[in-house]
């Protein structure tokens, strides 16, 4: 499969399962959520995290590409999951009831720290897949 073809396609597998997640906490934030229901969702956002761009990587490593390439390949993913996350930001604000004035805009340096995040999950996510191809 072509790089390009692999990004895009689990990356947009990543920011809709993600933006469900995000769905569902919204909903189930209306009642008081368990411990283990909050659990359960931190859970499940490490397996889409981590889970999509290990299967991005293990793509292109399958394909033959070198590690540097599977780890662009998870890099770009998270990048795309990222993104979806900070474009549902306005909607989780109002919902949360913290909606101030506008749409709310995040620093530079909170961008950048979720880029870090981003490239250290890229890298978790691809060594993964470097053990399972």
């Amino acid at each position: 499969m072509n790089s390009l073809v692999n990004i895009v396609l689990f990356g947009i597998v990543g920011a809709v399962m993600m933006a469900a997640l995000l769905g569902l906490l919204l909903v189930a934030g209306d009642r008081t959520p368990r411990k283990g229901v909050r659990i359960a969702f931190g859970a499940a956002s490490v397996a889409v995290l981590l889970g999509v761009p290990a299967f991005a990587a293990l793509g292109e490593l399958a394909a033959g590409a070198g590690y540097g390439a599977a780890f662009l390949s998870a890099l770009a993913v998270e990048i795309i999951i990222y993104a979806a996350n900070i474009a549902l930001l306005p909607a989780v604000m109002h919902r949360a009831g913290r909606s101030a004035t506008g749409r709310p805009r995040p620093s530079a340096a909170v961008l950048g720290g979720g880029l870090v995040v981003s490239a250290l999950l890229a890298l978790a996510a691809s060594l993964l897949a470097l053990v399972f191809s």
